[in-house]
């Protein structure tokens, strides 16, 4: 079935940036609530790292064994049912009377609420050729935006009605986006002739015989642990002194991160023009910078607040430029060129996760943000040794 031939209109890119951004938030609302969980359940600050890294491991687990069937699948009903099964999910979560408990319901959500993987190919297939970049920007920073601001909207909603009332209300949300997916979104299959195990083992094979693909893939994953790094120690930081804040005043950082995911928009144009390696190459050496201010934040809020605006700018702007090119390379392959090259991306994330906790643990503040600047250097080296495989088409 080719795309429909309306293509994309303005309200259903918007309808599909807005999916993505709640779906993906899903795994997200817990990390401004991580001290108050740990406080209700008595855990330990690795224990609650452990609450992050579990969502990211499921999220990867979904990209790999959910998002190729959008390949096979039609693609609007397996849309509507994970993300019914994602809301399911945060209804465990906000049930939760144990850490198990909570751990079964995180699970559960991450690895459904790879629907958001899903939506990105669909959008970069029906858009047209010369604005897809530009496409994938809006949808991806609406993935960014709801990583970011989930924090911001947890926080809120935390201190209004307790951290339960967050998965309470975000299932519901998840259920009326299902409805409105269901409404609005095309339907749209393509034939392949592979069986689902083929289906799995050629995500492989796609990356195992293209080197650009594989590099660009190592970046997301690094790019992706520096922030998670960020953000998964922030509230710890931020809850004790000098600072002090509560949830909603940490939540409302996201709101600066969300800045930064907006600013990097333009980085898909620039990749439909041609500017792929000016974006990788100048967004790594932003990132790498940003971490040393980033460590002034111990007790300088402005440096603080500057450091997440540049780390994030830099994530999202090498993020929408890794998609351009793969999309780009394989368009018969896209769900399969997302499982592999997301399930990187979140897999470095959970990593970065589990990486944070530990360092802040160890180290605090300062072995974060040293951590985040080694994990710049090794991507730096990923690039450079990719770099000479690309050419300006890509």
């Amino acid at each position: 079935m080719n795309p429909p031939k309306q293509g994309l209109s303005p309200a259903l890119v918007t309808l599909m940036s807005v999916a993505t951004g709640l779906s993906v938030a899903s795994n997200y609302y817990v990390q401004p609530l991580l001290a108050t969980i740990a406080h209700h359940f008595a855990l330990s600050v690795n224990q609650a790292g452990l609450i992050v890294t579990t969502a990211q491991l499921g999220y990867a687990a979904g990209l790999l064994l959910l998002v190729p069937l959008g390949d096979m699948l039609e693609r609007k009903g397996l849309i509507v049912t994970m993300t019914l099964l994602a809301a399911g999910g945060m209804m465990i979560t906000a049930l939760a009377t144990s850490l198990g408990i909570m751990l079964l319901g995180t699970v559960l959500t991450g690895l459904f609420s790879v629907v958001a993987q899903i939506l990105v190919p669909l959008a970069a297939t029906l858009a047209a050729p010369e604005k897809r970049g530009r496409v994938v920007g809006t949808i991806m920073s609406g993935l960014l935006l709801g990583i970011l601001l989930a924090r911001t909207i947890a926080g809120a909603l935390a201190q209004l009605g307790g951290w339960q009332t967050v998965f309470w209300v975000a299932s519901a949300l998840m259920a009326a986006l299902a409805l409105a997916l269901w409404r609005y979104l095309p339907r749209y299959k393509q034939s392949i002739p592979l069986n689902y195990p083929q289906l799995l083992r050629s995500i492989f094979t796609l990356y195992a015989e293209n080197r650009v693909i594989r590099t660009r893939a190592m970046i997301g994953c690094l790019s992706f642990a520096n922030f998670s790094a960020l953000w998964t120690s922030m509230a710890f930081l931020l809850a004790a002194p000098p600072y002090n804040y509560s949830e909603g005043t940490i939540g409302l950082l996201g709101l600066v991160g969300a800045a930064g995911a907006l600013a990097a928009r333009q980085a898909g144009t620039l990749a439909d023009k041609g500017k792929a390696r000016l974006t990788t190459t100048g967004g790594l050496l932003i990132m790498l910078f940003s971490w040393g201010i980033t460590a002034v934040g111990t007790h300088s809020l402005v440096a603080l607040i500057i450091g997440i605006l540049l780390i994030d700018l830099a994530v999202q702007g090498v993020h929408i430029t890794n998609q351009s090119v793969i999309y780009r390379r394989m368009p018969e392959a896209r769900n399969r060129l997302t499982s592999g090259y997301m399930t990187c991306y979140f897999i470095g994330g959970a990593v970065g996760s589990l990486l944070s906790a530990s360092a802040f643990h160890l180290a605090g503040w300062y072995g974060v943000c040293g951590m985040g600047a080694l994990l710049t250097l090794l991507s730096l080296l990923c690039w450079w040794r990719g770099f000479h495989y690309e050419d300006q088409a890509n």
